[in-house]
């Protein structure tokens, strides 16, 4: 009756390296049912659920990076085992330290490892060559005159920077005392798996998530609905306006930006800005409602970030939690700003360079974090000249009225704050400096402002789904809860026909191939 075509199943559901399994693809939908099905009927069982969504995490992360799961287990076992060392050690010093410190090494060691090897081999050699040092030859024993960096073909697992600093996080806060260390390596286990975060974040904290492993199992009609909202905002985010307007304008633009005008690049950079907000906002969305739907709670991980009067706000509007990581155990543990002015921005630049780093192993990447941390000492400069503070973080109290918001300021402090992240957006999306210095040139040395037009009827689907997409992510705070509380609100027959309405959608105007999320790379 039926005719299954059981070779195309298992295929599937085995490993594929062209198409990792994400939230967006129809594989990940069938699994997910299936999954909610089995997940409910172990309600009451906690260790047996526990188990069973560590088993479903593993394979999640079987399908974005193959066998390379054995890493995820590596990360978490040598982690569990030494947070309990520390735990059993009364005084923070000597033996502690050597504990966190073999905990940094080795975390550490492999995020090196498989992301910067072939970065730091190629940057060493390079250095070596522009200083007219030659190296010997390991084959011949003769000099070499130039020095060639061979890449090496090592694979670079999904994921790896998030699980890394997740699991690194527990170990520093178990040294710090914040937390006590967990009595089960699969309560552990199930933490730093946990497949709604595990590949591309939000990064959660121990302190927030461990408590929720063990409570009693209750989905509330309030996170059922909020969870299902936070689906089919992540889902229309990410399927439908940023893969739409990546493939049919932004790739386009980036792949040859001196064939095209500077309006046309200029409308790439906001499209592109556009693009990986809706891509990570998106997939942080779905990680959020997937864990609702399953009775756990992720810190928000956006707050509007283009809606920043200045860049230190962006900073605490964007990727929140890796922003918190940052500054909690890098830039506090360099000494913050407890020894005077310079050293705390020598701390920041610090930080930003190594979270440019964090993203890729690319000089664009450092050069990136760089620059927004020259910004961000520059924003602090500024108010301590000034002595004022943004409009938008102004924090009242009863020495200081609550003053009226400067909108002149924030306008003006929103559009340079914009146009500022945008710019650094081009070279964290441009393949090499060559693409990202056309991109400026096109802009400031070939506008063409009179096509404006033409290029608006060739691309009106584009045009108008960035249109659309900075509409809603303007849209005032009051407009967008309205909007949560009446999806939460709804009854379920009407929240299923809203998500059966957006995967239409996504249907009709998708590309053929899966577009991959931005920050899997990372």
């Amino acid at each position: 009756m039926f005719d299954i075509d059981f070779s195309r199943l298992i295929e599937q559901l085995l490993y594929q390296p062209d198409s990792p399994m994400i939230f967006s693809s129809g594989i990940f939908l069938f699994l997910f049912l299936g999954f909610t099905l089995i997940y409910n009927c172990l309600s009451k069982a906690d260790t047996l659920r526990i188990l069973f969504v560590t088993l479903f995490s593993y394979y999640f992360y079987y399908k974005s990076s193959g066998f390379f799961f054995w890493l995820l287990a590596l990360v978490t076992t040598s982690d569990y085992f030494i947070a309990r060392a520390i735990g059993g050690v009364k005084e923070r010093g000597g033996l502690a330290k050597t504990l966190v410190f073999l905990s940094l090494v080795l975390d550490l060691g492999l995020l090196v490892f498989f992301k910067y090897t072939n970065f730091l081999g190629d940057t060493i050699c390079t250095l070596l060559e522009n200083n007219g040092i030659h190296v010997p030859s390991s084959i011949t024993g003769s000099y070499l005159k130039a020095v060639v960096w061979q890449p090496r073909d090592i694979f670079l697992p999904v994921g790896i920077s998030f699980f890394t600093f997740q699991s690194l996080s527990y170990t520093i806060d178990v040294y710090r005392g914040n937390i006590k260390p967990l009595n089960r390596l699969l309560d552990y286990a199930f933490y730093v798996s946990f497949f709604p975060q595990l590949v591309a974040g939000p990064i959660v904290r121990a302190r927030d998530f461990i408590p929720q492993i063990r409570r009693p199992l209750m989905v509330t009609d309030a996170m059922f609905g909020t969870g299902v909202f936070y689906i089919i905002a992540g889902l229309f985010k990410k399927a439908v306006i940023s893969d739409y307007i990546s493939v049919n304008f932004v790739e386009r633009i980036f792949d040859q930006p001196d064939l095209y005008s500077g309006l046309e690049n200029l409308l790439a950079v906001y499209g592109y800005t556009l693009q990986i907000y809706c891509d990570f906002s998106g997939y942080s969305d779905m990680a959020i409602g997937i864990a609702l739907l399953l009775g756990f709670e992720f810190p928000k991980n956006f707050d509007s970030p283009y809606k920043s009067a200045s860049i230190t706000e962006f900073w605490r509007r964007w990727h929140i939690s890796l922003s918190s990581w940052l500054k909690d155990y890098l830039y506090i543990s360099l000494g913050g700003n407890r020894h005077g002015k310079f050293r705390q921005y020598f701390n920041l630049l610090m930080t930003m360079l190594l979270g440019g780093l964090w993203h890729g192993a690319s000089l664009n990447f450092i050069l990136w974090g760089g620059i927004h941390g020259v910004l961000l000492c520059l924003d602090k400069i500024w108010h301590s000249l000034c002595g004022v503070l943004s409009p938008l973080t102004y924090l009242p109290s009863k020495h200081h009225p609550t003053p009226k918001k400067n909108w002149f300021v924030a306008i003006v402090g929103g559009i340079i704050t914009f146009h500022l992240v945008a710019a650094c957006w081009v070279l964290f999306r441009a393949q090499s400096f060559g693409i990202a210095e056309q991109v400026f040139h096109q802009i400031f040395y070939k506008f063409e402002p009179q096509i404006f037009l033409q290029w608006c009827q060739s691309y009106a689907a584009v045009g108008s789904l960035m249109l659309l997409g900075y509409v809603l992510h303007f849209l005032p705070q009051t407009l967008s809860d309205k909007s949560k509380a009446f999806v939460t609100k709804c009854p379920l027959v009407v929240k299923a026909l809203l998500i059966v309405i957006v995967i239409f959608i996504v249907i009709q105007i998708k590309s053929s191939d899966v577009q991959p999320f931005i920050y899997f790379q990372f």
